[in-house]
């Protein structure tokens, strides 16, 4: 490995192993281990792309085969935004002998481009070009965070592929536009974007609102009908609040999205249908897997991609922007003049928690429109009675 001070250089900095395959996952981490390096492993390059964004190593193998993205597609990304992190890709052939090599000579070179850094350097070289190259935000969404700024670049990654994509975040962080946002920029962008909403739908009826029904199949069913899955023929279902699924439809979901295909209830027939499928959750579903509430074949199917949402309070410096965001169409909906906010009221806005989160934000905001009635800017009291500590 050359100087030892160059090998303790690489130590400090984890290498990436991306692969969904175990076996081959753990001869990649045997493989790093031999050279005294540290390893953490990640299933997809999704998740290779939002480790590297929230963190910093030394190199990524990524497994020739990803489950989520083109392993050369997400090589060049990682080469183009994290220069000085080295990328390797792996074919497995079962000997290793090639890889063995090729991650000697990776090792060596990200150490010795480490050493290279000036002493005093404030940071890697790319961390202040990074910080000027923001994504553009996705259709209908506003702010430049670093967290925010990671679910633009991952969502624009995976919109025109036919990937399934799980989005996870709390109650009111934007899930549903985000799922909006990807069908949009899809290849699928003319064709219907279907929602179904698991939490809202009882479990009586909810096999009939998904897969449709044959009249007669139940009492109150006087007609045939298609299922929102059918409905969604050529576009995009987005299944909100997927977590609370019942347990009896968990299995019927798991194969028509192993087989595409949907019967509807009373039928013989099945039917072929060509649907890309978003799924959000505000739950621990990796918890409820291992609590025996989800079923982990059907996680695996949905996670395929995930993307997480941060919490409003995670992305402080973006509450500014959408307070502002969300006046201006409130002034355009009542077809006023502009309006500002007082500091005052920013400040109160700032230190808030909010556990409602972006949604809370809006509601918050269009409130104190209201009861700002004609007056130029938004003040402390026009939070009330919702913020006690506004006087």
């Amino acid at each position: 490995m050359g100087d030892p001070a160059r090998v303790r250089s690489i130590r400090s900095r984890p290498v990436l192993v991306a692969s969904s395959r175990p076996e081959f996952r753990e001869r990649l981490v045997e493989l790093v281990q031999s050279h005294r390096s540290a390893a953490e492993e990640v299933e997809g390059g999704a998740a290779v792309l939002a480790r590297l964004e929230s963190g910093e190593a030394g190199a990524v193998l990524l497994d020739g085969a990803l489950p989520d993205l083109d392993a050369a597609e997400v090589a060049g990304l990682v080469r183009q935004r994290h220069p000085r992190v080295g990328v390797l890709v792996v074919q497995d052939d079962g000997k290793g002998a090639e890889s063995a090599e090729q991650l000697a000579s990776l090792l060596r070179a990200v150490a010795s481009a480490e050493n290279e850094q000036p002493a005093g350097a404030a940071g890697p070289p790319w961390a202040a070009a990074r910080r000027n190259t923001l994504v553009e935000p996705l259709p209908g969404m506003t702010g430049n965070s670093m967290q925010v700024q990671q679910v633009y670049r991952l969502a624009r990654l995976v919109s025109p592929r036919e990937t399934t994509v799980l989005i996870q975040g709390e109650t009111g962080t934007g899930k549903e536009l985000v799922a909006q946002a990807i069908h949009a920029l899809s290849l699928r962008a003319g064709k219907p974007f279907v929602v179904v909403n698991c939490a809202a739908i009882p479990e009586t009826l909810l096999e009939s609102e998904l897969f449709g029904c044959e009249r007669g199949a139940f009492t109150g069913a006087l007609q045939t009908r298609l299922g929102r899955i059918h409905a969604a023929h050529g576009g995009t279902l987005f299944l909100d609040e997927v977590g609370e699924l019942p347990v009896s439809m968990q299995a019927k979901l798991l194969r028509f999205l192993q087989q595409g295909e949907v019967q509807r209830l009373g039928s013989p027939d099945v039917f072929r249908v060509d649907v890309r499928v978003i799924a959000a959750t505000n739950s621990d579903l990796e918890k409820r897997t291992r609590e025996g509430r989800f079923r982990p074949d059907l996680f695996f199917r949905l996670s395929v991609f995930p993307l997480v949402l941060p919490a409003l309070r995670a992305r402080p410096g973006d509450i500014e922007a959408l307070a502002h965001l969300f006046l201006r169409e409130y002034c355009a909906q009542g077809g006023l003049g502009p309006r500002g906010i007082a500091p005052a009221t920013l400040q109160l806005l700032l230190r808030r928690n909010w556990p409602g989160n972006v949604r809370e934000l809006r509601h918050t905001i269009e409130r104190a429109f209201i009861l700002s009635e004609g007056q130029a800017e938004l003040l402390p009291e026009h939070l009330l009675p919702f913020f006690p500590d506004a006087v």
